[in-house]
Parts: structure tokens; C-alpha cells; sequence
């Protein structure tokens, strides 16, 4: 009964309700531990990952848009949004955006990786995203937390209710180690229903892995679902 009553008011809301179906927020980490050329390969790797035909296709598989904004981020202060929320309700605002991230530079590059403090951020720009059926934060990193808060904090404290946050692991420092990467954000970086990880295989693998996830976001069964198990974020 919760579940049909809340399908029912999702699609009684008047359409100027919901200008869109996803906000999705991108978070690329530019700590220390990324050198420039790795931040090279993760900033062309989202632009081409965003404009590869497969997540061209996701993006345009339902008649409601997605609203895009990219940011980065690293030590507690320091964090800086590559791509304001943009509609993409055409294939040109795809294309302007992935443009926008590829000749964007990275702001910050001697900081640690204050995640709590970047999850709090993300929440922020999200509060001033579109009115969209579906938030989805994506945290791209290459390594665990290690300045000021942990995740389960910001989740405590910011407005993540009915947010999903995905991780993209990118086992590319080796004194973190694959498995204690992969169980740091299995445990502690995932969050909201249905919230899943992909794992890049260095920075070089990022364009991969980003168009990996992007497709499973985007595409509607994954993200828009009103029959899916609701609310326990």
C-alpha cells in the first residue's frame, strides 16, 4: 500500500514539477594522490565517456531530460564545480557540456582526500539542482578518507535523503591496495537504494568505467523506475 500511494503521487505531480528525471552530480577527485597526468585521463575520460554512443543513447531514452553538473574535489576546503547544472535536453547540451569538462583545470592538487567534506558539498549543489524524480551523486577517487569526517558523518548531516550515491573506485595508488579500496567504499561510500560501485583499473581504464556507470544510471529501467523499492536512503 506505501508503495502504490507513493507511485500515485509521483504521477499526479503537474509536469512543471519535475523539469527532469535524474540530477545527476559527477565528483572527480583531485587530491595529491592524482598527478596531472592522471587528472588528464579522469577529466577526457568523463567528457568521452559522456558522449559515447551508448551513453548518448541513455540519455535520451525517456522523454524527461537529466540534469548534469560536475565537480571536484580533495582536501576540506577544496572543492570547485567544472560544470554548473546544465538540462541536457539535446544532443548539443551533451556535447557543450562534455566539451566544458574536457578544457576544464584542476583548481586544487596538494590537498588530501577529505571525502566527508566532498559528500557535503555534493549535497549542496544538489539542494540547487532542477526538481528531478531521481538524485544520483557519483564519487570518483582513487583512495580512502583521510581528512576531517567520514562519509557516514556527511550522510548524517546533510540533506541526503533520497539521494543515491554511486562509487567509481580507481585502483590506482599502490599503498592502497584493491581490496581495501573496494571494501572502503563498499562500506562506507555507498548509499540510497540500489547504490552500486564500478571499479577502474587504473586511470587509464577511467573512460571505461565512467561509461560503464553512466549507462547504468541513465538508462531508465535503472534510475526512474517508480516500481522500485522506495525511500530507505
Amino acid at each position: 500500500m506505501v508503495r502504490a500511494a507513493a507511485i500515485w503521487l509521483l504521477l499526479a505531480l503537474p509536469v512543471e514539477a519535475a523539469q527532469c528525471r535524474l540530477a545527476l552530480l559527477l565528483a572527480l577527485d583531485v587530491s595529491s594522490s592524482v598527478d596531472a597526468r592522471e587528472d588528464q585521463l579522469q577529466r577526457g575520460g568523463t567528457a568521452s565517456a559522456l558522449i559515447a554512443p551508448e551513453v548518448t543513447e541513455a540519455f535520451f531514452a525517456s522523454d524527461l531530460p537529466v540534469a548534469l553538473a560536475v565537480y571536484e574535489w580533495s582536501g576540506r576546503y577544496n572543492q570547485a564545480v567544472v560544470l554548473d547544472w546544465t538540462m541536457i535536453d539535446s544532443p548539443a547540451a551533451l556535447t557543450g557540456a562534455a566539451e566544458v569538462v574536457a578544457a576544464s583545470q584542476r583548481s586544487h592538487n596538494e590537498f588530501p582526500t577529505a571525502m566527508g567534506y566532498a559528500l557535503g558539498y555534493g549535497a549542496g549543489l544538489l539542494e540547487r539542482a532542477p526538481a528531478c524524480l531521481d538524485k544520483t551523486l557519483d564519487m570518483a577517487g582513487d583512495g580512502q578518507n583521510n581528512e576531517g569526517f567520514p562519509p557516514a558523518a556527511a550522510y548524517r548531516e546533510f540533506a541526503f535523503d533520497g539521494v543515491t550515491v554511486n562509487g567509481l573506485a580507481v585502483n590506482a595508488a599502490d599503498f592502497e591496495g584493491e581490496l581495501g579500496l573496494i571494501a572502503f567504499y563498499q562500506r562506507e561510500v555507498l548509499h540510497g537504494p540500489g547504490a552500486f560501485l564500478v571499479v577502474a583499473d587504473g586511470f587509464e581504464d577511467f573512460t571505461r568505467a565512467m561509461r560503464q556507470k553512466l549507462v547504468r544510471e541513465l538508462s531508465p529501467a535503472a534510475i526512474g523506475g517508480l516500481l522500485r523499492t522506495e525511500g530507505n536512503g
